[in-house]
């Protein structure tokens, strides 16, 4: 694998004849070892082009956690487009979109959300409540769904995926690839070039609630405008990432990292690398599948955790404990600390800091002189087993019928939506993180 690396890397130093040659060795075997011992997928792609400029088992099937939720950004908008509902719309919170577990808004069933304020809640709180309602007010059901990811996969030319709920809550049939998910996020950037804003919002407001996106990279990484991050135990810490440099934008893939943040800076390694770069090794579709199926991450990611850290991060808790893992680049093209002798690719290190940014307003219920019908779920079959993980009914009562508004205990607020240019940071921007045990997620 390090071949795909190291091409481009081994450049004079400025260290003469043998104390040179023995110094590039020394680096590359201990790089090889690192690669080698700790390395899980990745991927960097030219958004225009398609074509990949690095990767590392990009094929691999894996365990897509909320990732997923591109793709249920995808159907949902490609519904749009076919004129089955608008962004207007509201859609309607079912007894079992919220029973799912968190990350979740906590709605009461009965709560009505328009799909605009549902997708920009998806991309940044991550709630796999609001992914249920979206999945039931675009297809009628969870299942029915799916079969729309399935369909619209197949439409993009994915190969390695198979959907089998909106939301990526763990389901050993529920899979997708690096090269699957860069897939999925540029056809969404190509495909509804409109909405790319989804995808950088820093923050939303919800009342008086401030929700912060779990994207490490907004408003730390130059250039960074979205676009998703997951985690699960089986998973662990996974993101699709796109930044634009100059007109210049790549989307990066990492699976299976230990923690957010190796996560996020193996991602910002990958970007610093990739732009360096000029051509590519191949196109997106030309990767060779891999037969492999997904491997469980959950002894490597979540056995050292106490059940209080793994809430944490499920939730979408930004801090994380110091340790040395969690900033040693893990499986990053060229880990610390001997990036600088095998690249001169100037390295951004990203910062733990909190950044508070300008929030983007949400509201509960019906756009402001809506007329139309509340979409939720309809008769269905049976649930899938995957909408079962904390042990709940998986066949809940009907939801409220169609427009009926239930109160939720929450404030309710409305404003117009507003269209987001991208992540504002606000002027006091940096807030010391927490110490806490809890992750980043989703």
């Amino acid at each position: 694998m390090l071949g795909k690396l190291a091409g481009n890397a081994m450049m004079p130093f400025g260290v003469g004849g043998i104390g040179r040659r023995a110094l590039i060795g020394l680096a590359a075997m201990l790089a090889v070892g690192a690669v080698s011992a700790q390395a899980t997928p990745y991927l960097v792609a030219d958004a225009d082009s398609g074509q990949v400029l690095m990767e590392n088992e990009a094929t691999a099937q894996w365990y897509p956690a909320s990732l997923t939720k591109l793709m249920t950004v995808y159907v949902a908008l490609d519904a749009v487009r076919g004129g089955k509902l608008t962004l207007d719309t509201p859609l309607v919170m079912s007894m079992r979109a919220a029973r799912m577990p968190p990350s979740k808004m906590g709605f009461r069933p009965g709560t009505e959300v328009t799909l605009d304020n549902a997708l920009k809640m998806l991309m940044v709180k991550s709630p796999n409540d609001v992914a249920v309602m979206v999945a039931e007010g675009v297809s009628g059901s969870v299942e029915a769904f799916a079969g729309d990811m399935n369909a619209a996969g197949q439409r993009l030319g994915l190969q390695e995926s198979h959907f089998v709920n909106p939301n990526g809550l763990h389901d050993p049939a529920h899979v997708s690839s690096a090269r699957d998910m860069a897939m999925i996020a540029r056809a969404l950037l190509r495909e509804f070039p409109d909405h790319a804003d989804l995808f950088s919002i820093g923050a939303l407001q919800l009342g008086n609630q401030y929700i912060a996106n779990h994207n490490g990279l907004l408003g730390r990484y130059p250039g960074a405008d979205g676009m998703k991050t997951g985690f699960t135990c089986p998973a662990g810490f996974n993101v699709v990432a796109s930044a634009n440099h100059s007109g210049r934008r790549l989307i990066v893939v990492v699976l299976g990292a230990p923690t957010a943040r190796s996560r996020n800076q193996e991602a910002a390694d990958l970007f610093d690398r990739g732009f360096a770069m000029g051509g590519g090794n191949g196109s997106l579709e030309s990767l060779p599948s891999s037969s492999a199926g997904a491997p469980n991450m959950r002894a490597d990611v979540c056995l050292r955790r106490n059940a209080a850290a793994i809430a944490a991060a499920e939730d979408g808790d930004f801090a994380e404990p110091t340790q040395a893992a969690a900033s040693a680049g893990r499986g990053a093209p060229f880990p610390n600390p001997f990036a600088a002798l095998l690249t001169p690719v100037a390295r951004t290190v990203l910062s733990d800091e909190r950044i508070r940014f300008d929030p983007v307003p949400v509201f509960l219920g019906p756009a402001p002189g809506w007329k139309g019908p509340a979409l939720g779920a309809r008769p269905t079959g049976t649930a899938t087993a995957s909408d079962n993980t904390q042990g709940v009914d998986a066949n809940p009562p009907p939801t409220a019928p169609h427009g009926a508004r239930q109160k939720s205990g929450r404030k309710l607020i409305r404003h117009a939506a507003l269209e987001t240019k991208g992540p504002k940071v606000m002027a006091a921007k940096i807030v010391k993180p927490k110490t806490d045990a809890g992750e980043s997620d989703k």
